[in-house]
């Protein structure tokens, strides 16, 4: 039977907020966290983005719960050095419970710097050596990398955990799925597809981790429930690779008018059906996934996790 874990949405909420989410996650049977980790929220109507080391920090301190980062871009915003000394204090912090989910980014969060936005195979083996580097600065050795997009000189993490930290691939295409077979200790991705989770196996990745996230919005009625979240996550619908290049908030709000409130009820499960909500998780069961986070869209966080831990976690048991 997989995980079932909580999804923290960095985009929607700020970090007392966060906090007290993953409270309740631990309290209504959640065993392990993911949260995302963005610069800017995908709209300005989720209006959030705090800042994912410092809430790391206090939800190390608030639940016992695992960690993953859903997913951190370690190649242009933040030079792969950072993001391995802020990993390595996480995992100290976490007492070892915390993996470092890494991606190619999206121009979303990666263009605030001014930087060229590279295609998708350029940014694929910057993550690549990106990726390397972490490894070789969690040794806690002293090291210099002179590589093709990183330079690293004379540079030693001295607070390290006992153990490296665990770093997870996310893929949505069979490039990104390869890769984390290849070089990756997991898999992550936001999509039910059992093909992909056979690609990474076969690609290298044999019994190691496959998690999966996913959105839902209980609510008091199934069109209240896709009101909501329609009017805060359009953008989960929307075609191809617009989600990787277009690079304001703004641009994702006119780019999800697109978006209908049909296709967004058959995306996610919208309303006050326990069945519903287990149908979607039965779909990552059926593809073979060991962890599976859910992300409740919307203010009802206290009611999503009331009838989660008393209608929908029992059935999945």
């Amino acid at each position: 039977m997989a995980s079932i874990g909580y999804f923290l949405s960095s985009e929607e909420w700020g970090p007392r907020e966060l906090v007290q989410q993953a409270r309740w996650a631990e309290e209504a049977g959640f065993e392990r966290l993911w949260i995302s980790d963005h610069f800017h929220p995908w709209n300005d109507e989720q209006g959030n983005s705090p800042f994912v080391w410092s809430v790391i920090g206090a939800l190390s301190e608030a639940v016992s719960l695992p960690i993953t980062t859903a997913v951190t871009c370690p190649t242009v915003r933040i030079h792969p050095a950072v993001i391995a000394h802020a990993a390595a204090t996480a995992s100290v912090q976490c007492e070892g419970r915390f993996v470092l989910g890494v991606g190619s980014g999206e121009a979303l969060n990666e263009h605030i710097l001014g930087d060229r936005w590279p295609p998708t195979p350029i940014r694929q083996d910057m993550l690549e050596e990106a990726i390397e580097v972490i490894r070789l600065l969690h040794t806690g050795r002293e090291l210099s990398h002179h590589g093709r997009y990183y330079t690293v000189e004379d540079a030693r993490i001295y607070t390290v955990p006992p153990e490296p930290v665990p770093i997870y691939i996310s893929g949505f295409g069979p490039r990104a799925t390869k890769l984390a077979g290849r070089v990756a200790d997991g898999f992550c991705t936001t999509m039910p597809d059992r093909d992909m989770v056979d690609l990474f196996r076969e690609s290298g990745g044999g019994d190691k981790p496959v998690q999966g996230g996913m959105k839902v919005c209980w609510a008091d009625s199934q069109d209240a429930g896709i009101d909501t979240a329609h009017r805060l996550w359009a953008n989960e619908a929307l075609p191809g690779k617009l989600a990787q290049i277009l690079p304001r908030p703004r641009d994702f709000e006119q780019a999800s008018t697109l978006v209908t409130r049909d296709m967004i009820g058959e995306a996610v499960a919208c309303g006050p059906d326990p069945d519903d909500h287990i149908k979607a998780i039965e779909a990552y069961l059926i593809a073979g996934f060991d962890e599976i986070y859910v992300s409740q869209i919307g203010p009802d966080q206290e009611q999503f996790f009331d009838a989660w831990s008393s209608k929908v976690l029992p059935a999945l048991s």
